[in-house]
């Protein structure tokens, strides 16, 4: 089974982040980058079906340089090889944008060997839309599954349970097929020893546009559906409301989340 699995390099939710007064666009200088976390359960998805069977694990990944750390990452959990689309024209690409990428790299990828299963994070950390893996199974003409919380896949089928908040489906389609997993679908292993030096000899390659037969004018800021009109800056934390206990704190605290309309 030849199973790719789409990750993102993302801007480290914690630290600060502003945004390029030129472009709009998040700006990245000074700010540490990870694998996406949502993606590492695509990941753990994918290597447990290659510990179950005969499979080979391929990490796909577009972005700037530093998206490399990603798809280092990727491997020291234990996946084979990895592609990392880089061309400067994807800046400021939208999901539209990226899910052409995206689908044009599998597509490459399935000539040396057909693509069986492509796996995608429930969404991104950074722009938690959710839409990509859709967009994605739609340019590959390929049956999409999305939010598993569950995963199977035997006899030519991908089988999912999907948990909703007031019923749980289970759904199925004949593969080649795309999933999106999400974070109730396993537990993501941790890079041991043994896999941060093996990652070290796992071949990556590295694909432009043109590698792609990807129109440069076809993505990129420019071509974008969506775009940022303003920002401005987190207003600083308030001072809190201290409500002193004095015999009627219940009460004053009671009326203070009233008016705030918490209750």
């Amino acid at each position: 089974m030849n199973i790719v699995v789409c990750v993102k390099y993302v801007p480290d939710a914690t630290a600060e982040r502003g945004f390029d007064p030129g472009d709009r666009t998040v700006d990245r200088s000074g700010v540490p980058g990870l694998l996406s976390e949502l993606d590492e359960y695509a990941v753990e998805a994918a290597l447990k079906l290659a510990d179950a069977g005969d499979a080979e694990v391929t990490v796909l990944t577009v972005g700037p340089a530093d998206a490399a750390d990603a798809l280092k990452k990727s491997l020291q959990m234990g996946a084979g090889k990895a592609v990392h689309v880089l061309d400067d024209a994807i800046h400021g690409s939208d999901s539209v944008g990226t899910s052409l990428v995206l689908a044009e790299a599998v597509r490459k990828l399935g000539g040396e060997q057909p693509v069986d299963l492509v796996l995608c994070g429930m969404a991104s950390t950074d722009g938690s839309m959710s839409v990509v893996p859709a967009m994605l199974a739609e340019r590959l003409d390929l049956p999409q599954v999305t939010f598993a919380s569950e995963l199977e896949v035997g006899d030519g089928t991908v089988r999912i349970r999907r948990d909703g908040e007031a019923a749980t489906e289970t759904v199925e389609a004949a593969l080649p097929a795309v999933v999106s997993v999400t974070d109730q679908a396993n537990e993501p292993r941790y890079p041991s020893f043994k896999g941060i030096m093996a990652a070290k000899k796992k071949p990556v390659q590295t694909w432009s546009l043109t590698d792609l037969g990807v129109d440069a004018g076809a993505v990129g800021l420019a071509a974008a559906w969506t775009a940022v009109d303003s920002f401005e800056a987190r207003p600083p934390r308030q001072k809190g409301t201290v409500v002193t206990d004095e015999g009627d704190g219940g009460q004053r605290l009671v009326a203070y989340l009233a008016e705030q309309r918490f209750v």
